[in-house]
């Protein structure tokens, strides 16, 4: 895919680039593509319940957000969500305990790869309603600044989520409360190009969907989603301007999945195997990894090392998904209703 005037680059300091930041950031994309890879092979045997959606290729969007944000920033994202719980620090082994349905698991084995949730790394969920948590987000990032804080809040999309009543209301609120520097929000549009299996030209009579965004007084750029360098370039000066003037910003990522829309969705009628295939040479951990081969003499051996190491990681993953138990019948009753609401000391 190549990209627009529109969209954003990103010139890197060779010594900038070399920093260990950045293989660091390397490891956590092969991580997460390794595993998923594994979710898919747990899948179609039968381990994994529900459904199941994977990120394979749309890996800069979430390390180069993610990697920018600091401890205390939230999170909000669709039911695509194993990447983002990963990136922001969630262990492997209890996201994959919960896709297995396991007492261990993130969110206790009830919610399955649709509803993942781990308030300590600040991750919000995972929602498996299309768009149902923009105005939950935008609400949270109204509350931090309410409170006196300088945390943001991040929310991810697709771009069908874009044709869902919830998207027009939580952007309405957040330009007005924006205008006050009440709403430190960061929208970030993955834009994939197909909501399930249509295309952005066929389910959207605006394809330039950052122009939606901007009809609520809340600024946007687009940014190659394939090419973290960018993606991490615009993030790192967006998430400083959010945090400093309270205000919502909107990123339209254009990406790409390589996978399916679900686990289910195999035969992909909509798209051709010449045009996955194409855009596979734009992988995204192709992209980093030759540009720090270039740069910063990153070798085969030590991509291999890398390899071996997030294989190990995502074996040992699976291995305690199934060797661990399922919930107690209990557990359908817990969690369902508050015990007793929020006060001033406790909240």
């Amino acid at each position: 895919m190549a990209r627009t005037k529109e969209q954003a680059s990103a010139t890197i300091d060779p010594a900038a680039a070399c920093a260990p930041e950045w293989t660091d950031i390397l490891r956590q994309m092969i991580l997460i593509r390794r595993f998923e890879e594994a979710t898919e092979r747990e899948f179609r045997k039968g381990k994994i319940g529900g459904y199941l959606h994977v990120y394979s290729g749309q890996e800069a969007v979430a390390s180069g957000i993610i990697t920018a944000l600091q401890k205390g920033d939230a999170l909000f994202t669709g039911y695509r969500d194993h990447a983002h719980a990963i990136a922001l620090g969630s262990e492997p082994r209890r996201v994959m305990a919960e896709l297995f349905g396991k007492a261990t698991g993130i969110s206790k084995g009830k919610g399955g790869s649709m509803h993942l949730f781990d308030v300590e790394h600040g991750f919000y969920g995972g929602y498996g309603i299309v768009g149902g948590h923009l105005t939950l987000a935008a609400g949270a990032a109204y509350a931090q600044r309410y409170r006196g804080t300088d945390h943001i809040t991040v929310c991810y999309f697709g771009d069908g989520a874009m044709n869902i009543g919830s998207f027009h209301e939580a952007m309405n609120m957040a330009g007005l409360w924006g205008k006050s520097g009440m709403c430190p929000i960061l929208f970030i549009i993955e834009n994939n190009g197909y909501a399930m299996g249509t295309s952005v030209e066929r389910h959207s009579a605006l394809t330039d969907l950052s122009q939606r965004v901007r009809a609520y007084n809340i600024p946007t750029e687009k940014v190659d989603g394939q090419d973290i360098f960018a993606v991490r370039g615009v993030a790192d000066r967006v998430v400083r301007q959010i945090r400093e003037t309270g205000k919502p910003y909107c990123i339209e990522a254009i990406t790409y999945r390589f996978s399916g829309h679900g686990a289910a969705d195999i035969l992909q009628p909509y798209r051709s195997k010449d045009e996955v295939e194409e855009h596979r040479h734009r992988d995204p951990i192709g992209i980093l990894r030759n540009r720090l081969g270039e740069i910063c003499g990153l070798t085969d051996d030590d991509v291999k090392e890398i390899e071996d190491w997030a294989s190990k990681e995502v074996a040992a993953a699976v291995q305690f998904a199934e060797e661990s138990p399922q919930p107690e019948a209990e557990e359908l009753w817990r969690d369902i209703v508050a015990e007793h609401g929020p006060t001033r000391e406790n909240e």
